[in-house]
């Protein structure tokens, strides 16, 4: 009887440890344990990245390198409302506020900034060494003082150069007026940019025979009276990229119309507004490599010192069949068959 009661204890300690341990389990089913792992991962998704943008000034060209960002940006995860807000900075070509916005921007916690023309990018540089710096359509960023290598930027500065093929522009005014041989360069004499571009181009148009003279404005209120000028004096007018002249192109357009003067430039905007052709770099393709470009810093996949500035290799045969006509300049249809007519009837 003694071995029959001391059977039944043990048997009724194992019933009560085996109910005890299916309670436990039950109770456990309703809690979750997230790894460390998991939890930097739910951080990363819930993540809402910084980035600051300034512009120089609102003409289409930017407007479009702008654009570009976004769409780099977002390609790469980067989506505006979810986890990347833009703090957006425009200067409208005071170049007295820049400074004063960087600052903005660096205080309202950017994490990366991207600066939109030499310019803008130039102000960004002043303001920090620390926080990464994308350019956007820098044509120059060596000269500009932003970087010692194009290769290895060696600092917190790398990017996108939006450096024209003037060569190939130069040539391409020869094809279509080849009557030409007085060349008048208009550029603003406040970009460091531009000095840049006018001194290669002066130098290209000298190995092609043509003549030049140049023609500087020190804003945009100068831009009608020294066009009258140039349009007595000279066969076309060849326009570098350079943002005063850009934001300035109606007023161009306007004053070289009077006297039928052709005008080659440096972006493709500039083209469908009133220019007679180039062979420019897509502004949006250019803004577009930047945005990618700041996504994968972002990332932690690449850093500036060691990322090379990204150049293009070729561009895209703009003509303005408008205009052309306008002119009485007649397209060879060898260019047609290649190009991006713009302009249209």
């Amino acid at each position: 009887m003694f071995k029959n009661k001391g059977f039944m204890i043990t048997v009724g300690v194992l019933f009560i440890a085996l109910i005890a341990g299916f309670l436990t389990q039950g109770g456990n089913k309703g809690q979750t344990t997230t790894p460390k792992s998991d939890t930097s991962a739910v951080e990363q998704e819930k993540k809402v990245y910084k980035v600051g943008l300034l512009q120089f000034v609102s003409h289409p060209a930017l407007d479009q390198i702008t654009e570009g960002v976004k769409a780099g940006l977002k390609e790469n995860g980067f989506i505006e409302g979810e986890n990347l807000e833009i703090i957006f900075q425009n200067g409208q070509a005071d170049q007295s506020k820049l400074n004063t916005m960087s600052q903005q921007l660096i205080n309202e916690g950017s994490e990366i900034l991207i600066g939109i023309a030499t310019p803008a990018a130039q102000a960004l540089a002043n303001q920090t060494k620390k926080l990464p710096i994308i350019l956007g359509a820098v044509t120059d960023p060596v000269g500009s003082g932003l970087i010692s290598d194009m290769e290895n930027p060696g600092g917190n500065i790398t990017g996108v150069s939006d450096k024209a093929p003037v060569l190939e522009q130069l040539k391409l005014a020869q094809t279509l007026m080849p009557d030409a041989k007085k060349m008048g360069i208009l550029f603003s004499s406040s970009e460091d940019n531009s000095k840049y571009q006018v001194a290669e181009a002066v130098a290209t148009a000298k190995e092609l025979g043509l003549t030049v003279e140049e023609f500087s404005v020190p804003s945009t209120n100068e831009v009608s009276q020294v066009v009258q000028v140039m349009a007595k004096k000279v066969d076309f007018m060849y326009i570098p990229l350079d943002n005063t002249i850009a934001n300035a192109m109606p007023a161009v357009v306007n004053e070289a119309n009077k006297l039928r003067l052709p005008i080659i430039t440096s972006a493709d905007t500039m083209v469908a507004e009133g220019g007679l052709a180039t062979i420019g770099i897509n502004q949006f393709a250019i803004g577009l490599e930047a945005g990618k470009m700041a996504a994968s810093v972002l990332k932690g996949e690449s850093e500036t010192a060691t990322t090379p500035v990204y150049t293009f290799t070729k561009g895209d045969l703009i003509l303005n069949e408008k205009q052309a006509k306008f002119l009485n300049i007649e397209i060879p249809e060898k260019l047609k068959e290649t190009a991006i007519m713009v302009g249209g009837e």
